[in-house]
C-alpha cells in the first residue's frame, strides 16, 4: 500500500459503543493465551479514546480546508475502510461521501486519480454517479482510452473503479480491459520501480478489491503497511488494536459455537457427518465482518452447520427412499412427520426443526416479527432442491447447465443463508419487501448465490468425487458445450463468475428497496466465496484449514 495519507487515525473502541460486547470482551479475555490476554488488557480506554478525538478533528480538519480538490480526504476515507476500521466512523465517512456527491468534478480534468477514486468510493455506497466522469480520459469520437494517460496510480484505481460497472456500462468495460492490459505490462517497467505500487498492482491483477473478502483484506492491508516506512504510526497501531480487539470477540463467539454444536450431538451421533466448526465460523465472519453482528454471526454459523450435515445426508448416506421420505416430513414441518424415519434422519430433522424455531423466537423477541413460516418455507426450498439432485444422480440423468445452476443456487444455502441474514438484522424491514423472503427469491439473492456456487464447483470438484458427492458443475459443462477437457470447463466457469459479478452489479443500482447491510451481506457472501475456493490447486481442504487458522486466531504482532 501506498504512503499513508492521513496523520492520525482513530477508533471509536467497540466497547464504550455497545456495552454488551464488554461482556465478551472480558470473556474473551478470561478464556484466551496468556500473551492475548495481555495484549487485550494493554488496549487502554484513555489511549483510545484520545486517538478517537483526535480522528474526529482530523477528518473534520479535512472537510474544512480540502474543498478544492478533496483528494487528500478521500484518501483518508479510502485508508480507514482498506484498513477495517471505516465502520466506526460511518457518520463522518456519510458526511464527506455527501460532499463529494455535490461536488462539481470540473476540478478533476486531468486527474485520472482522483475521479476514478471519486467514483468507486461513491458507488460502492450505492450513492449516484454516472460512468461518464470517464469520457474525458477517451479520445473524442474514437471509443478508446488516450494513450497518453499518464501511467500512475491513477491506472491502478481505475482498474479498481472498473469492476464496480454494470451491464451496459461500456466505458468501465473498456476501461477494464485498456487498464489490465497497460498494468500487466508496466508491473515490470521502470514506472513501476516503486515496489510497493508493483505488489499493490500483481494483487489487483489477481483479484480486485471489490471482490475481496473484507477481513482477509483488512489483515493484508495492516501487515503490508507495517512494512512501509511512510505509514502512519498512529494509523497502524489503531488497525492492529481494532483487528486484534475484534479477533478476540470471534474467538469468544467461536467457543460458544463450539459449545452449540457439541450439545446439539450430532457429530457423536451420526457416523458420516463432517465437524464443520471452522468452515461455519469462516463463513459467518466473512459475511458479516462488523463486530455490531455477533449476534447474527451466531445464528448463521448454527444454519450452515445444519446444511453441511444434510448436505452430508444426501450426498453421502441416505437411500432415494429415505431421502423421500425426509423430503416430505420436511415438507409437512411436523414432528409428528418424523415418525416413519430412519433415526439418524430423525436426528437431523429435529435439531433442523428446534434451531430453526429457536431462532425464530429470538427474532421475534428483538424485532417483533413472526418469521418462522418464511425461515420453514426456506429450509423446505432448500431439501426440495436437494432431492431434484439425488433423482438426477439416482436416473443418471444429466441435466441442463441452466437447470443445474439454477437448482444448484437453491443446494448452496444462499436463499437459506439471504433470508435469515435479512430477519436476523432487523434492519430495513417493510411490508412490501418481506414478501419478496420467498419464491422467487430476488434477483440480488440469486445472482450473489450464482457466484457462490460456480466458486464452489470450481474450487471442490475434486474433493467432492473423492468423498462421493454427486453434484458438479464441470461434467455437465463438459457435455452440453462438447469441451475435451475440465480445465476448458474451469475457463467456463470463471468467465461466468466475471459475468456474475457484473450482473450483480447492475442488480446494486436497481436494488432501492433494500438496506445497504442487506446489499453488503449479499457482496460479501460472495467474497467470502472466492476467499474459500479461490487457489491454485485442484484441493481448497488444506489452504483453507490454515487460512481459518490464520485469520481467526492468530493476532497481528509486528
Amino acid at each position: 500500500m501506498s504512503s499513508i495519507q492521513c496523520h492520525c487515525i482513530s477508533f471509536n473502541f467497540t466497547l464504550l459503543k455497545n456495552p454488551r460486547l464488554l461482556k465478551f470482551k472480558c470473556l474473551a479475555i478470561a478464556s484466551t493465551p496468556e500473551n492475548e490476554r495481555v495484549l487485550g488488557l494493554k488496549q487502554s480506554t484513555v489511549v483510545i479514546e484520545e486517538l478517537k478525538e483526535n480522528t474526529r478533528k482530523e477528518l473534520k480538519r479535512s472537510l474544512q480546508y480540502y474543498l478544492e480538490p478533496p483528494v487528500e480526504a478521500m484518501k483518508v476515507i479510502d485508508n480507514l475502510q482498506w484498513l477495517g476500521i471505516g465502520y466506526h466512523f460511518e457518520d463522518e465517512i456519510n458526511l464527506w461521501l455527501e460532499k463529494l456527491s455535490e461536488w462539481d468534478n470540473s476540478y478533476e480534468e486531468d486527474d485520472l486519480h482522483a475521479t476514478a477514486l471519486r467514483f468507486r468510493l461513491l458507488r460502492q455506497q450505492l450513492r449516484p454517479v454516472s460512468c461518464d466522469v470517464f469520457e474525458k480520459f477517451m479520445e473524442e469520437h474514437k471509443g478508446k482510452w488516450k494513450k497518453s494517460l499518464n501511467r500512475d496510480e491513477g491506472l491502478l484505481n481505475l482498474f479498481e473503479a472498473s469492476y464496480l460497472g454494470a451491464i451496459g456500462e461500456d466505458v468501465l468495460l473498456e476501461a477494464m480491459k485498456f487498464t489490465e492490459t497497460q498494468l500487466a505490462s508496466s508491473v515490470k517497467n521502470t514506472w513501476a520501480a516503486d515496489g510497493d505500487l508493483s505488489r499493490r498492482i500483481s494483487r489487483a491483477l489477481e483479484l480486485p478489491r471489490h471482490h475481496r473478502m473484507v477481513r482477509l483484506e483488512s489483515r493484508r492491508c495492516i501487515e503490508d503497511c507495517s512494512t512501509q516506512i511512510h505509514g502512519s504510526p498512529h494509523l497502524l497501531e489503531l488497525a492492529r488494536l481494532d483487528y486484534n480487539d475484534v479477533q478476540l470477540l470471534h474467538k469468544t463467539e467461536l467457543a460458544e459455537f463450539r459449545r452449540w454444536w457439541k450439545q446439539l450431538g450430532l457429530v457423536g451421533k451420526l457416523s458420516f457427518a463432517r465437524d464443520p466448526e471452522g468452515e461455519c465460523f469462516f463463513w459467518a465472519v466473512g459475511i458479516f465482518p462488523d463486530p455490531r453482528y455477533s449476534g447474527v454471526r451466531m445464528e448463521i454459523a448454527k444454519t450452515i452447520a445444519l446444511l453441511i450435515t444434510i448436505d452430508d445426508v444426501f450426498d453421502k448416506f441416505g437411500t432415494i427412499d429415505d431421502l423421500s421420505r425426509f423430503t416430505l416430513a420436511i415438507q409437512k414441518w411436523d414432528v409428528d412427520a418424523i415418525e416413519n424415519l430412519p433415526d439418524y434422519m430423525k436426528i437431523c430433522y429435529m435439531a433442523l426443526y428446534n434451531t430453526t424455531t429457536e431462532i425464530a423466537q429470538n427474532i421475534l423477541k428483538q424485532h417483533g416479527i413472526n418469521v418462522l413460516h418464511f425461515l420453514a418455507r426456506v429450509w423446505i426450498d432448500t431439501i426440495e432442491a436437494y432431492m431434484v439432485e439425488a433423482k438426477w444422480f439416482q436416473n443418471g440423468q444429466i441435466p441442463s447447465v441452466e437447470d443445474y445452476i439454477e437448482n444448484a443456487v437453491t443446494t448452496g444455502g444462499s436463499y437459506m443463508a439471504l433470508v435469515h441474514s435479512f430477519f436476523l438484522m432487523g434492519e430495513g424491514i417493510t411490508n412490501h419487501n418481506i414478501q419478496f423472503m420467498r419464491k422467487p427469491y430476488p434477483r440480488l439473492f440469486s445472482t450473489s448465490g450464482r457466484i457462490l456456487r460456480l466458486w464452489d464447483d470450481l474450487g471442490t470438484s475434486k474433493e467432492e468425487q473423492d468423498f462421493g458427492d454427486n453434484a458438479s458443475l464441470i461434467p455437465v459443462l463438459m457435455k452440453e458445450k462438447n469441451l475435451s477437457s475440465e480445465d476448458e470447463a474451469r475457463e467456463c466457469i470463471k468467465q461466468s463468475i466475471r459475468q456474475a459479478w457484473m450482473e450483480m452489479n447492475t442488480n446494486l443500482l436497481d436494488s432501492n428497496i433494500w438496506p445497504l447491510s442487506l446489499i453488503n451481506v449479499c457482496l460479501n457472501m460472495c467474497r467470502t466465496s472466492g476467499a474459500i475456493y479461490h487457489h491454485q490447486e485442484y484441493s481448497y481442504l488444506s489452504s483453507f484449514k490454515r487460512t481459518a487458522q490464520i485469520k481467526l486466531l492468530e493476532p497481528i504482532t509486528n
